[in-house]
């Protein structure tokens, strides 16, 4: 099938949605046997939870081991439960150890036992060589299996090497652009491009072509920073080395992509508090227990605000006025804030922010706030005057206003400063402390004004 007639998300859900609901089923396989194994993942995904097993049960074994791979951990937690052991071993055997890597958490124990016992020596050693590391890092997604060769070889020899490679082991290994290059030692030197060794003359030592400016990612770095430094030099692989500088494995774009994709709907999903991976037909009680903690958390903000409102019961009472118009000042601080807030999250997860900035930064967003502020507050000042034909109102209103764009320029950067700097994430707390912020104040400022100059 070409690509051009492959379906869409969408196409692909509902085809298959057709197909689990005839009787036979029986043309299931022939409907997914071309698609990608990422397209299949995510139509499961999309299934209700009693179809997937169907589904599942006409895959091909190459492709029951990439889905799980590629689907979700709540997803992936129901297949494997689902699934007949001998069937879960024979998916794990066509995939590479740190895809193995990747899964093992998951597995049953007798599963991970029997897998590890049936593999020969050499994929055992790869296997626990990214086992030991953890998976949100360099190490967990280097696959061992690194092409290397020596400065002092030529190309012929490299040639030669790579041909013995895929003799013995069948294939080269995936997305293989560039060969490292290494000492006696094993220190990483270099890469040598693929298009150099078939373009150039056999004779050609490696040292007088190889490229010396490419960096190698050390084992422990985070998986968000491999990926920055993959966008950054424009890589499609990459040497992992220790601490001393030795060759430990390799780091590819697909692994890199997944990095890049899951850090994105993470993201999303924490900021309305939710977990990553989360099942969209997962069973309504869990649902609804993770999503409780959530929910407290915002239902104290509103009764901070609350109180703070009751406060100035009476005033509201004398004039009705502030009723209508408090809400505006809330959430246009509301709104500025995240601005900021996304702004400043942003720079943090790119590596943006330091000591250095964080100052210059803040004097930046609380200037704009400052600039923000006097526009709008004169804007709202004149329809507050002529909406209720009281210019002391309008007065209150804009100051009001102002001072809570303020409130939520600097909310927006310190608050995600700070919870980076105590190893919270922003993205899942900084938009809940802002709120609870921009509310109090707003409501605050506004009301307080109000009493002290209009009653």
């Amino acid at each position: 099938m070409d690509n051009e007639q492959l379906p869409s998300t969408d196409e692909a859900r509902e085809q298959l949605l057709d197909a689990l609901e005839r009787p036979d089923q029986t043309n299931i396989h022939a409907l997914v046997r071309d698609w990608h194994p990422a397209l299949i993942a995510d139509a499961v995904e999309a299934l209700p939870r009693e179809m997937r097993h169907d589904l599942w049960e006409r895959l091909d074994t190459a492709d029951r081991g990439q889905v799980l791979i590629e689907v979700g951990r709540g997803v992936r937690q129901q297949l494997i439960d689902e699934a007949a052991h001998e069937e879960l071993l024979a998916a794990l055997g066509t995939l590479e150890m740190d895809e193995l890597a990747d899964l093992d958490a998951d597995l049953p124990v007798s599963v991970l036992d029997t897998m590890v016992r049936a593999m020969d020596v050499q994929r055992r050693q790869r296997y626990e060589a990214v086992k030991q590391y953890p998976d949100d890092s360099a190490g967990g997604l280097m696959d061992a299996d690194a092409a290397a060769v020596r400065e002092d070889v030529s190309l012929k020899a490299v040639l030669r090497y790579l041909r013995q490679m895929r003799k013995r082991e069948g294939k080269l290994p995936e997305h293989l652009d560039s060969v490292m290059v290494v000492d006696r030692q094993n220190h990483y030197l270099g890469v040598l491009s693929l298009a150099d060794v078939v373009s150039l003359k056999s004779d050609t030592l490696v040292k007088a072509v190889m490229h010396t400016d490419v960096p190698a990612i050390t084992v422990d770095t985070e998986d968000t920073r491999v990926a920055r430094l993959f966008e950054d030099h424009d890589l499609i692989s990459a040497a992992v080395v220790d601490e001393d500088g030795r060759l430990l494995g390799r780091i590819t774009i697909d692994d890199v992509v997944d990095v890049m994709r899951a850090e994105a709907e993470g993201e999303v999903l924490r900021r309305a508090g939710l977990e990553e991976d989360t099942d969209l037909f997962a069973p309504v009680l869990s649902n609804a227990a993770k999503r409780a903690v959530w929910l407290g958390v915002n239902l104290c903000n509103a009764f901070v605000a609350a109180w703070v409102i009751g406060l100035f019961e009476a005033s509201i009472d004398q004039v009705v006025a502030l009723a209508v118009l408090m809400p505006v000042v809330a959430s246009m601080g509301g709104v500025a804030g995240n601005q900021t807030l996304t702004l400043v999250t942003r720079a943090i997860a790119l590596d943006q922010i330091g000591r250095g900035n964080a100052m210059q930064l803040l004097f930046r967003e609380v200037a704009s706030g400052v600039l923000n502020g006097a526009f709008w507050a004169v804007i709202v000042a004149i329809i507050a005057t002529l909406w209720f034909g009281s210019t002391q109102l309008g007065v209150v209103f804009g100051c009001a206003l102002m001072l809570n764009l303020l409130t939520g320029a600097t909310a927006g950067t310190l608050v995600p400063l700070l919870l980076d700097r105590l190893k919270i994430d922003p993205a899942l707390a900084g938009g809940v402390v802002l709120t609870a912020a921009t509310d109090v104040v707003g409501f605050f400022s506004f009301l307080g004004l109000a009493t002290l100059f209009l009653l």
